[in-house]
């Protein structure tokens, strides 16, 4: 059971901070440049589209029966790693403000293509910017960034995604509404991995303080701002005297966080 684990950890790690192998890192880059929604959450390879054709016959890329968020061949990877590893992450959360009255204000369905534009707009950015999408949460998209996907400069990486959502998500949206977001950025350690049940149902998600806030950050960023904690911009090595900064107090936290604030331009 114990050398299950350590391989499973083992596998874990490598993909993780080191990248796949050659062949399957080189399919992810293909996958992910081919057009279409829904994607694997893993992979990216599309599930619908112009370029689902492409990744079912020559990536046999399927969506999988029992978890429709994977293709079928990061099905069978998450159950034969169960398990995970601790690495260094950014997390990356990304809402749209005020959709409560939003919803109110529209019928249910131009609400929903409303909310389609918002996800299909900031996963098409996630996703160029090699982002592991970890879940569509109501009004929320969560990204994770991590070596092993994004790069050696995963958290640099992560603060340019955080500029391009504010910038692409200021435009109009469906009905000629715009969108009004707020974006929270914070690196830390993280549990990362394949968790789930003894069935199979399995989730590849990350579990940790670093989740919990990027998560209030995200709350705490006023319309059309991305808050950056100090940790991410000294992980990316910028310069943190050029931009705006600010103190927080974040719920549930007895110490308060230094940020810095990016604004979306129009």
């Amino acid at each position: 059971m114990a050398e299950n684990a350590d391989s499973a950890e083992s596998r874990w790690r490598e993909l993780l901070t080191l990248g796949e192998i050659d062949d399957e890192r080189r399919d992810r880059r293909i996958l992910s440049r081919l057009p279409g929604h829904p994607r694997c959450r893993f992979c990216h390879a599309p599930f619908k589209g112009l370029g689902s054709p492409i990744a079912r016959w020559f990536f046999s890329r399927r969506p999988s029966n029992l978890n429709p968020n994977f293709c079928s061949i990061c099905e069978d990877f998450t159950k034969s790693f169960m398990g995970g590893v601790e690495i260094k992450l950014t997390a990356l959360f990304v809402d749209v403000r005020g959709s409560t009255g939003l919803a109110e204000s529209l019928s249910p369905t131009e609400f929903a293509s409303h909310m389609n534009h918002f996800f299909a707009t900031a996963s098409d950015i996630l996703i160029k910017s090699d982002a592991f999408i970890d879940k569509f949460v109501g009004d929320e998209v969560i990204a994770l960034f991590v070596p092993g996907f994004a790069g050696p400069e995963y958290s640099r990486v992560a603060v340019d995604a955080s500029a391009n959502l504010l910038t692409a998500l200021s435009c109009d949206g469906p009905q000629g509404r715009s969108f009004s977001v707020g974006v929270g950025v914070h690196t830390g350690l993280a549990f990362m991995g394949a968790v789930g049940t003894k069935d199979g149902r399995s989730e590849i998600t990350a579990l940790g303080d670093v989740m919990n806030v990027a998560a209030r950050l995200a709350s705490a960023a006023g319309p059309g701002e991305a808050l950056v904690s100090d940790a991410t911009i000294e992980a990316a090595e910028l310069d943190a005297t050029v931009f705006e900064r600010r103190d927080l107090r974040l719920k549930g936290r007895e110490e308060g966080i230094r940020v810095c604030v990016l604004r979306q331009f129009r």
